[in-house]
């Protein structure tokens, strides 16, 4: 185990710790005597976020389920049948219900920077409470949805609430996982994402045909509401890269001005960055009394400064295009699966065979990518060579799946193809974390995601449906999409020849290094080491 000698130090402090407090009590220990203890709390951190990240998940796979989006009605030859699920209770035609699949996009787009920009004036971790409940609230309130437009509001604050998650939750795995584990540890957190969608079709499917498709939301809704509990009683945890001191914890200093312009030790000037200097004078005359309008325009001034020194890297964007092609054929293959497998094989159970598939390929194809990574050496090159050989692997086996006209040869091609696929997951995200300084991972999280989603899975549902609207042919579209992986495979392919650097240990925007933040106090609350030295 390899924890540095101040953790060590501090692991033998009676302190209260940070992490799941046998899930409700208000100490998770009361005494440390070893620091297997402190990477137990941390293991039960990686955890909690696996289990939000999977019911995330599950609610994609849940809206994709033939049991919960059901089937549009139709007529033919005198005889009518009614449509069933939500395609048949609001009538929507293959384009809508694209739209409906990707309307968490909408809030997704909108919440992930302001989420990533608020991480340096908010604590983190209460973000990512704040964020949940939002998603809580949204779930419930799809299965209340009376129409086309209701339910597509409803979906748009799901995004709002996985926004703050997914900007958050690997930055804090990363910072906590062992040195020699970073890759499998994000392995495991996106094990879930696959894991998720496959439970999703499975538990769709059978609640919508056995209850109805709006029981299936408020369960999910009641699945996150204790985390949402615990997102606001555990003791917050500190990101590396970030520090938030007593005056700023709770308000930020957007609402304590004179906090920004304080000096740090070396006489520097902090808080505003290069360019943005004379802003605040710009501001017309109206906003001049108000000390909260002049830092709303400073907070977009480091918006675009963090922004600009994103779009410079270049291997953050050439991993991140490919990602989108990637993500592209992953969303349409997610949401359009199970209807294009029951027309092409007639599967009796379309949802369950895509979810069995699915999350057996997904575990063990995600862990697979995440250990292999450590085992060759976590390095970006490294890690841009699986990204391409696998995905190139993948694309040729699924491609070969769906040209075979008897369901028992696709099985086993689309089989290995999945697993092969899905060893990308670790890969792609190390390289989000650590191409970055650390201050910046938040916004490298959530600019990543939003990319990949509105140039991704976001148009390819629609552009999939509007496609088989018009070819009438499931086998010709599931090819043509599948072709699209390629393009994914020439963008990792050329990372591998650019020059990258690790930032993990690059010194933060506070001055101090970034590994040594993290060794200082990634678990522990400042308070409590105080009050034990007292």
């Amino acid at each position: 185990m390899n924890l540095g000698s101040r953790e060590l130090q501090l692991s033998c402090h009676c302190i209260r710790l940070s992490c799941l407090p046998t899930f409700l009590n208000k100490s998770c220990c009361s005494t440390l005597t070893s620091a297997l203890i402190l990477q137990r709390c941390r293991f039960r951190l990686l955890v909690m976020f696996c289990i939000i990240n999977m019911l995330n998940y599950v609610d994609r796979g849940v809206i994709a389920s033939n049991g919960v989006n059901g089937s549009r009605g139709s007529c033919s030859g005198g005889t009518c049948t009614s449509g069933s699920g939500i395609q048949g209770d609001f009538n929507l035609n293959n384009f809508e219900d694209g739209v409906l699949s990707s309307a968490f996009m909408v809030g997704l787009l909108v919440a992930s920077p302001i989420f990533a920009s608020l991480a340096k004036i908010h604590n983190p971790f209460r973000l990512i409470g704040v964020g949940l409940l939002v998603w809580t609230i949204a779930t419930a309130g799809c299965g209340c949805s009376f129409d086309f437009w209701s339910i597509t509001i409803c979906r748009m604050l799901v995004g709002v609430g996985e926004a703050s998650f997914i900007s958050l939750a690997a930055p804090f795995i990363d910072d906590n996982a062992p040195v020699a584990q970073k890759t499998a540890w994000l392995a495991m957190f996106y094990m879930c994402i696959p894991t998720g969608i496959a439970l999703g079709y499975v538990y769709g499917g059978l609640v919508g045909k056995r209850l109805h498709w709006r029981a299936a939301f408020w369960g999910e809704s009641i699945l996150m509401l204790p985390f949402v509990i615990l997102g606001f009683v555990i003791k917050p945890l500190e990101l590396k890269g970030f520090t938030h001191n007593k005056k700023t914890k709770e308000y930020g200093p957007m609402l304590n001005p004179e906090l920004r312009d304080e000096t740090n030790n070396n006489g520097i000037k902090q808080g505003v960055p290069a360019g943005t200097e004379g802003l605040t004078e710009k501001i017309p005359q109206r906003f001049s009394f108000s000390s909260f309008g002049k830092k709303v325009m400073i907070e977009i001034g480091h918006f675009g400064q963090d922004m600009k020194e994103l779009l410079q890297e270049k291997v953050y964007v050439i991993n991140v295009l490919g990602y989108i092609a990637y993500n592209f054929v992953i969303g349409a293959y997610s949401y359009w699966g199970p209807k294009a497998g029951q027309d092409i094989y007639k599967m009796a159970s379309a949802d369950l065979m895509f979810g069995g598939i699915t999350i057996v390929c997904g575990i063990f194809g995600t862990l697979a990518g995440g250990f292999i990574l450590d085992k060759i050496e976590s390095t970006i090159s490294n890690a841009f060579k699986l990204l391409s050989g696998a995905t190139f692997l993948g694309a040729i086996f699924c491609f070969s799946a769906f040209c075979f006209k008897s369901l028992y040869g696709f099985i086993p091609f689309f089989s290995v193809g999945e697993l092969l696929v899905f060893a990308t997951q670790a890969p792609v995200n190390y390289i989000c974390l650590h191409c970055v300084k650390p201050s910046l991972r938040p916004l490298s999280m959530a600019m990543s995601t939003v990319s990949i989603h509105i140039f991704g899975d976001v148009p390819s549902s629609p552009l999939v449906g509007l496609l088989q609207d018009n070819i009438h042919n499931w086998r010709a579209t599931a090819l043509t999409l599948t072709s699209i992986l390629f393009i994914a495979v020439i963008f990792w392919f050329i990372g591998i020849f650019v020059r990258s650097v690790d930032r993990f240990n690059e010194q933060s925007e506070h001055g101090l290094p970034a590994a040594e933040r993290s060794n200082l106090r990634p678990l522990l609350d400042e308070s409590d080491e105080a009050r034990t030295s007292q």
